[in-house]
């Protein structure tokens, strides 16, 4: 069996640092390992539109900015397709059957459903599209016959999902979609990157981010500003690094080199985090440490972004020849999907058979 890989992003803004750490860096590995046979990275513009619905110029704005940080990433189209979601109007047909098979109460279950509509504040009345999105991302992934997904921690229950319409779907019509397998980030510190402010989770609307095309003094002031160890008052005290977004982000982002680099006090990240926590290390010199971790881990990617916004057309010629490339594949889905379900009507006048 061939192996597929299927990812992707809502165009709702840049991309931030953690969707770098969470799965950006994990893609350009595995699209560089040789092992995978297609990889399909899909910038979600129909989910972005199903609560944002009344602006859609937001997300059409930011289509080219997504593909411009994937390039600057190092996402490669020469090996990987990176196409539009709504330009594979297959998707929408998938997620239509799929619709039937999984019930209301199902949808109101899914952990990440529940947290993305409090976050929305959608309780009162939540767009039929934004409810139905975990079976919307079942069909991005059974189209493309995707073994493998690389997303955050947080996209876990979509995934199984995911694998329960799978499972419905080839019981019910016969072996048809392909079950999709979870990659998560090997270092456990990017599973889920903190905002600056200390809240569970980076996020656009909330403000805390760092992005990826920052410029160095911006980058530099967020994490001179980041929230540290409340307890942490004096430079004497014991600091906690459990918790601690300065230290979470160092785990995401720090290499022994840096230290010989950077801050020669120490050789590693254990021996700095030991002098955290007996205290008489403060909070500002650890921030220093980060702020030059992140300054040489962006500078080259936020480079490369900068070459290609001087190529704009050439990157919608990249999505353009990526999306013609993906409908080619959704549609084989779709055909087999529909003569699983025996909808196949006109094709050598199955109807009469």
């Amino acid at each position: 069996m061939k192996k597929v890989i299927l990812t992707g992003d809502r165009p709702t803004g840049r991309l931030h640092v953690g969707h770098y750490a969470g799965s950006l860096k994990e893609r350009v590995k595995l699209q560089n390992s040789g092992e995978y046979d297609d990889i399909y990275i899909m910038i979600a513009d129909a989910q972005a539109l199903t609560d944002n619905a009344e602006h859609p110029e937001k997300v059409r704005q930011n289509i080219l900015q997504v593909a411009l940080d994937y390039l600057a990433c190092g996402i490669d189209p020469n090996k990987s397709t990176i196409f539009v979601q709504s330009m594979i109007p297959e998707l929408t047909e998938l997620t239509f059957y799929y619709m039937n098979l999984v019930t209301v109460s199902r949808v109101q279950r899914n952990p990440t459903v529940k947290a993305e509509i409090q976050m929305r504040n959608f309780e009162a009345s939540i767009p039929v599209g934004f409810f139905c999105y975990p079976i919307s991302q079942a069909a991005d992934i059974t189209a493309f016959r995707a073994t493998a997904v690389p997303v955050g921690e947080d996209q876990l229950p979509m995934l199984e999902q995911c694998k329960e319409i799978v499972h419905k779907f080839n019981s019910v019509y016969g072996e048809t979609l392909t079950e999709p397998q979870i990659i998560l980030p090997s270092n456990k510190a990017c599973l889920r990157l903190p905002g600056i402010d200390g809240k569970a989770k980076m996020s656009k609307s909330l403000g805390n981010c760092i992005y990826l095309a920052e410029e160095p003094e911006d980058i530099k002031k967020k994490v001179m500003s980041m929230f540290t160890d409340p307890n942490h008052l004096r430079v004497e005290d014991p600091g906690k690094v459990e918790g601690n977004p300065v230290f979470i982000y160092l785990d995401a982002f720090c290499r022994d080199e840096h230290f010989a680099e950077f801050w020669n006090d120490y050789s590693c990240l254990d021996e700095l985090k030991a002098h955290y926590q007996r205290g008489g290390l403060g909070d500002v010199k650890v921030k220093k440490f980060l702020n030059n971790v992140m300054q040489e881990e962006l500078h080259p990617i936020r480079e490369r972004r900068k070459e290609w916004e001087n190529h704009l057309p050439d990157v919608l010629d990249i999505l353009k020849e990526g999306s013609k490339v993906a409908k080619e594949t959704a549609a084989k889905t779709l055909e087999d999907v529909r003569h699983s379900m025996r909808i196949d009507y006109f094709t050598d006048n199955n109807l009469l058979k």
